[in-house]
């Protein structure tokens, strides 16, 4: 069973359920009188949201730009509560819970609060020759009632990056925090009825049968994170009231490390991106292609970056974070005790289970068919494969899922060119991991298993906004060969102006002989000018 977005579903992975197997059911069974009382509460939510977004409340550039300042403003009074309900779910180090769930969410807060004007104008178009006199323009309108189900490895980045977007916009929204991160879904609701409009936005907590509920309304636009089985479960909701949906999943993103690369540099951020919050990141690398030639000094300056990080007990380590939970601990532990490579370090002879700790991990020659590289890790282990040439990592990579992400290491921009153009991904980031996420100008998403839509900046606004296509025509030239009765010249001219030529060879070598004599009439004529 292939398995995207975090690891697999029955383990509880990023999605905030606990089996794929219960929100299947969950629709299909008989509906309790708790059921029901959860679909009339959610239908209730759904119509009290589409009510006020029908009175065009949130329209106005001033009611997106208040919306927008007032989630700025939670994030700056809120930062301390937000990294502690944060550590209180997942251990994380307090400086990773303020990069990854309070400063990127602030720049991007702050990105759409710079650009809203301009990205609410319309859009003037190119107008065709036969379509003037008139104009043409896209306006961006709001989509309308949106519903946005978060993960819980970044509680706050995956749910609230999105909501700027459909504020930007102009929509009215349904929150489902994960409940896997009960503190940080409890304080987002607190701070949700604190700081924002709750007219317009109500955060919903629940698992299995909230959700299936969730799903069975006529959203405007459903924007999930998570993993690839209920991506599908979602779609197939979505499709019933053919709802737009993104999906933001993840895979297994690869790092192609070329025998030309800074080594140095390329093991540093290749630790730091892999066991930043534990493993549990969506584009972190899952495993390596190392060239043979630099694989062990590449391997080497792994372990020592592991040590100089993370000291050598990480377990001390206030700068290494824990798994979410023990069912997931376990998951991890046993693709750890599968594995038929070699450990080089870690492993899960100093895990404790109580503690939710596995060291970092780093195995190398594991076979391509273990399980180990059948499916997103989603933990703290690197997988270390060796290859000879770069096409053997293009095809390797080809050969699987298209991730989320793919790094490549190198000096040799035809290397990297070679990679970038030959190989599909959600995004690349070269010489580097992660941080391409960080721009606001470049879209985040994946492709096919990995993804479907994309959003950060614009694209966030875009992604909750619908285009519009206007023209605007005069009246004052109306042609009456555009109507009928069809005539035969009418035809002929209708045909000349759409297809060519307008005014036939004839006539134009005819007028093109003219000018040239006109031409010779005039220089005789004042030729003396020019003596």
């Amino acid at each position: 069973r292939r398995v995207h977005g975090g690891c697999t579903f029955q383990n509880l992975t990023r999605f905030d359920m606990s089996t794929t197997s219960g929100l299947i059911a969950a629709r299909g069974t008989p509906t309790t009188s708790s059921s029901v009382g959860t679909s009339n509460t959610f239908q209730s939510h759904f119509d009290s949201l589409k009510t006020v977004f029908e009175s065009k409340r949130t329209l106005p550039f001033e009611w997106r730009m208040k919306q927008l300042q007032q989630l700025e403003k939670m994030l700056l009074e809120k930062c301390d509560d937000i990294i502690a309900a944060i550590k209180k779910d997942l251990s994380r180090p307090t400086s990773q819970a303020f990069l990854g769930d309070v400063a990127t969410i602030l720049g991007e807060c702050r990105f759409a609060i710079q650009h809203l004007k301009e990205w609410m104008k319309p859009e003037p178009q190119p107008h065709p020759l036969q379509l003037k006199p008139g104009h043409s323009l896209v306006v961006k309108q709001p989509k309308g009632i949106a519903l946005v189900i978060g993960a819980w490895n970044f509680p706050f980045h995956v749910t609230l990056i999105p909501i700027i977007g459909a504020i930007a916009a102009g929509c009215c929204a349904i929150i489902k925090p994960s409940e896997v991160a009960p503190a940080s879904a409890q304080l987002m609701q607190e701070l949700f009825t604190q700081y924002m409009d709750t007219a317009c936005f109500q955060v919903v907590q629940g698992a299995v049968a909230e959700t299936t509920a969730l799903l069975a309304l006529p959203f405007n636009h459903i924007f999930y994170t998570g993993n690839g089985a209920v991506a599908q479960v979602v779609m197939e909701a979505a499709a019933k009231h053919l709802t737009p949906v993104t999906l933001e999943l993840g895979g297994k993103s690869p790092v192609i490390v070329d025998k030309s690369a800074n080594l140095q540099v390329a093991a540093r951020r290749v630790i730091d991106a892999k066991f930043c919050n534990a493993g549990q990141v969506c584009i972190a690398p899952d495993y390596v292609l190392c060239h043979k030639d630099i694989q062990s000094e590449f391997e080497k300056l792994l372990v020592k970056n592991v040590h100089q990080m993370f000291g050598s007990d990480p377990r001390q380590s206030e700068s290494f974070g824990r798994i979410i939970n023990t069912r997931h601990w376990d998951r991890v532990a046993t693709l750890i005790n599968n594995s038929d490579g070699v450990v080089v370090t870690g492993g899960t002879v100093k895990a404790v289970k109580d503690e939710k700790y596995i060291p970092p991990t780093i195995i190398r020659d594991v076979s391509p068919s273990n399980k180990l590289m059948q499916e997103e890790i989603f933990g703290p282990v690197l997988p270390f494969l060796t290859i000879s040439n770069i096409d053997e990592a293009v095809d390797f990579i080809n050969a699987r899922d298209r991730p989320l992400a793919l790094y490549v290491f190198t000096e040799d921009t035809k290397v990297s060119d070679y990679v970038i153009n030959n190989t599909w991904s959600g995004g690349v980031c070269v010489n580097d991991a992660i941080y391409h996420s960080s721009n606001p100008h470049l879209p985040f998403g994946g492709i096919g298993p990995s993804g479907l839509g994309a959003y950060h900046g614009k694209r966030s606004f875009d992604t909750f906004s619908h285009e519009k296509a206007v023209m605007v025509r005069g009246t004052w030239l109306d042609p009456a060969a555009r109507y009928a009765p069809y005539t035969e010249v009418n035809y002929r001219r209708l045909r000349g102006l759409l297809l060519g030529p307008l005014i036939p060879p004839a006539v134009k070598a005819i007028a093109k002989l003219a000018l040239v004599v006109v031409a010779g009439l005039v220089l005789n004529r004042w030729k003396h000018l020019f003596l």
